[in-house]
C-alpha cells in the first residue's frame, strides 16, 4: 500500500484548494518566511538520510556521475518540456487569476509542476517506500508539499489542485518499479542509496531559497547509478584495496 505516495497526493490536493480560498489572507512577509522553513527542513531531512551511508566514496562517485549523465543528456530540459506540455493541457481549462498575465501564470505553473512531479526528494523518497515500505521521506515531503500548495494555490488558484493528477500517475509507476529493484539489493547498498538521495534533498533546499540553484533535474539520475555503484565498490573495489 502506497501510503506515503497518497499522503503526497492529498497534501498537494488540499494545500491548493487552502491556498485558493485562504490565500487573501496571507501576506507577502508570511509567505517569504515559510519559504525560508521549506528551505531549512528540505536540508534537515537531507542531512538525516545522508548520516548512515555506508561508503562515502560511492556516494561521490554516484553524485558526479550521476549528475555529468543529466547534464549531457539534458535531463533537466527534457524535465521542463514534459511540465510544458501539462501546462498548455492544463491551460485549456484554467487561465491565469485577474491579477496575473497569462504568459507569468504559465511560466510560474511549470516551476509548480516541475518542484511537485518531478523533485528529487519525490522520486527518492517513492523508491524508498517503494523497496522497503518505509514512507518517512514522502510523508515529511507531504508537511512541506502541503504548505507550498498552500502559497503557490494563493498566488495561481484552484489549478495547483490539478497537478495531483499527473503526479500521482509518475509516482505511482516508480513506486511499482522499486519493487523489481528490492531483490537487486543489499543492507548497504539501501544506506547509500538513502545518502544519495539525502544530497538531492541539500541541493533542494539550497534551492528553494535561491542560495544556490543546484541542477536538481539534471541530478535525478544520481539515484539510478548510485546502486550499481555501490555494488562495485563493496564487491570489486573494497577486497582489491585490503
Amino acid at each position: 500500500m502506497p501510503v506515503g505516495v497518497i499522503t503526497n497526493i492529498f497534501a498537494i490536493l488540499f494545500g491548493g484548494i487552502a491556498g485558493t480560498l485562504g490565500g487573501k489572507l496571507m501576506s507577502d512577509n508570511f509567505k517569504e518566511g515559510l519559504n525560508m522553513t521549506f528551505s531549512i527542513c528540505s536540508i534537515c531531512m537531507g542531512i538525516y538520510a545522508i548520516a548512515p551511508l555506508k561508503n562515502l566514496a560511492a556516494v561521490i562517485f554516484a553524485v558526479i556521475i550521476g549528475t555529468s549523465l543529466g547534464i549531457i543528456f539534458h535531463l533537466g530540459k527534457a524535465v521542463n518540456r514534459g511540465a510544458q506540455g501539462m501546462e498548455r493541457f492544463i491551460s485549456r481549462f484554467v487561465k491565469a487569476p485577474a491579477q496575473m498575465d497569462q504568459k507569468t501564470f504559465e511560466t510560474t505553473l511549470v516551476t509548480v509542476i516541475v518542484l511537485f512531479c518531478a523533485s528529487g526528494t519525490g522520486i527518492y523518497g517513492t523508491l524508498t517506500e517503494g523497496i522497503n515500505g518505509d514512507a518517512t521521506i514522502l510523508i515529511s515531503k507531504s508537511i512541506l508539499d502541503f504548505f507550498a500548495a498552500v502559497i503557490f494555490g494563493a498566488n495561481l488558484g484552484a489549478v495547483i489542485s490539478l497537478i495531483a493528477v499527473p503526479q500521482f500517475i509518475i509516482l505511482m509507476i516508480i513506486f511499482f518499479l522499486a519493487h523489481i529493484i528490492v531483490p537487486l539489493t543489499t543492507p548497504d547498498i539501501i544506506l547509500d542509496f538513502k545518502a544519495a538521495g539525502g544530497v538531492l534533498m541539500l541541493a533542494s533546499g539550497f534551492r528553494i531559497t535561491k542560495i544556490k540553484m543546484f541542477p536538481t533535474a539534471d541530478m535525478i539520475p544520481i539515484m539510478v547509478v548510485i546502486m550499481p555503484i555501490s555494488w562495485l565498490w563493496t564487491n570489486i573495489i573494497v577486497p582489491l584495496i585490503h
